[in-house]
């Protein structure tokens, strides 16, 4: 307690070098834990647009389907994968869908495009499809009913209740298809992908398309937890065994975001590493100008007797009680950026990953291991960064330093 009130009094004796230096090593805290808060923010906001559009948390295919989308690699008897799906506690919905790629033409015009047969009660569950229309009603049911993307209908030059063509093949046999159906909804994701060359229609008229009885290319998963996608799961043995049927997270079947969420942890200690090399000197810094203003006292206190050790502790009590305390402000100040911005967000404008417009306020990502795990790097900084004018202080000759002082 001895070492520690000194160290106080002695940090306080230039009171501006002492405030100056707490708020350079608080702004760094403060600046570390927000930027990281706005990227798990970016990152979840990311993920929910993938995962929660149309992808979903994982996908049940056939082993190969992923690579080549082949309309023969399908899963038979789906009634059956999904019933032993749905014995894993940690889902929460399943739905099957049928996607082939075929034509799609109006009166006006033609193009290529993925046709998706739904299940239109068992899709709410698992993705945004309903929310994403922008005109008509969402598919009910009734046969030959489907959804195109504000693009397409751009494209086709059509509105609700138009007639469009759609050609495909069947699987297995490869023979032509066509039906007739009438356009019943139109969506808008803000992905030009999907709304260029997506449409919906319902599972029963696909299979009957693509001559499919109770099959389907993907089964969708969503989880109670979607940290769970991405771990191992006990179906998946199971399901490994039924047909050369295999469960895909999202992380699998979107590299590039999985490679962002890999980059963005380089990317924090990247920054992390400057500002605490920034911190370090300004550390450096205010202890070498402390260490010169008592060079007297430390000569005196080593001529009577005090051994280096004890000077080495003094000074790195100091820069402990120093990082702490910038760490306390540092910390609070995050905390109060980050609750103002709680509900509105911090706009960042529109911007585009991986063909995706994000357009929406980035809600800040603040966990209790951001106010923990960086202040106690930043403390431990400070006090490392302390050791060298403390190992310089303890080698002071009493003799020199009285001397330097006169």
């Amino acid at each position: 307690m001895l070492t520690f009130r000194l160290a106080v009094r002695n940090l306080f004796r230039n009171t501006r070098r002492t405030i100056l230096t707490m708020m350079m090593i608080g702004f760094s805290v403060s600046a570390l834990i927000l930027v990281d808060a706005i990227t798990q923010g970016m990152l979840r906001s990311l993920t929910d647009t993938f995962t929660k559009t149309l992808t979903g948390e994982a996908q049940v295919l056939r082993a190969g389907y992923s690579e080549s989308f082949d309309v023969d690699l399908y899963i038979s008897n789906v009634s059956d994968v999904e019933a032993l799906l749905s014995r894993d506690a940690a889902i929460a919905a399943t739905s099957p869908r049928v996607v082939t790629g075929g034509m799609i033409a109006s009166s006006y015009n033609v193009i290529s495009g993925m046709t998706h047969g739904i299940d239109p009660l068992k899709e709410t569950d698992v993705s945004r499809l309903d929310e994403a229309l922008v005109a008509g009603e969402f598919l009910r049911g009734s046969p030959l009913e489907i959804l195109i993307g504000t693009g397409m209908q751009e494209i086709l030059e059509v509105d609700l209740g138009d007639r469009i063509v759609v050609t495909t093949a069947a699987a297995d046999t490869g023979e032509l298809t066509q039906a007739l159906f009438r356009v019943s909804g139109i969506f808008q994701f803000g992905i030009r992908g999907m709304d260029d060359s997506f449409a919906f229609i319902n599972i029963a008229d696909a299979q009957s398309m693509l001559s499919m009885n109770d099959a389907a290319h993907q089964i969708i998963v969503q989880f109670r937890d979607p940290d769970t996608a991405n771990l191992p799961l006990q179906l998946a043995t199971d399901l490994s065994d039924w047909e050369q049927t295999e469960i895909y997270s999202w992380m699998t079947l979107n590299r590039e975001i999985a490679s962002m969420l890999e980059m963005s942890s380089i990317g924090t200690v990247i920054l992390g590493s400057i500002l605490f090399l920034l911190v370090s000197f300004g550390v450096v810094n205010s202890m070498f100008m402390s260490v010169y203003e008592r060079i007297y006292e430390i000569g005196v206190i080593k001529a009577v007797g005090t051994r280096p050790f004890e000077i080495i502790r003094l000074i790195l009590t100091e820069a402990f009680v120093l990082g702490f305390a910038s760490c306390l402000f540092g910390g609070l100040l995050a905390s109060l950026v980050g609750f103002a911005t709680a509900d509105s967000g911090i706009p960042l404008g529109q911007y585009e990953v991986s063909g995706v417009a994000l357009n929406e306020a980035i809600l800040p990502v603040l966990t209790p291991s951001q106010f923990v795990t960086y202040p106690i790097y930043t403390t431990l900084l400070t006090m490392l960064a302390a050791v060298y004018p403390a190992v310089y202080a303890s080698r002071i000759a009493p003799s020199e330093a009285l001397r330097k002082s006169l």
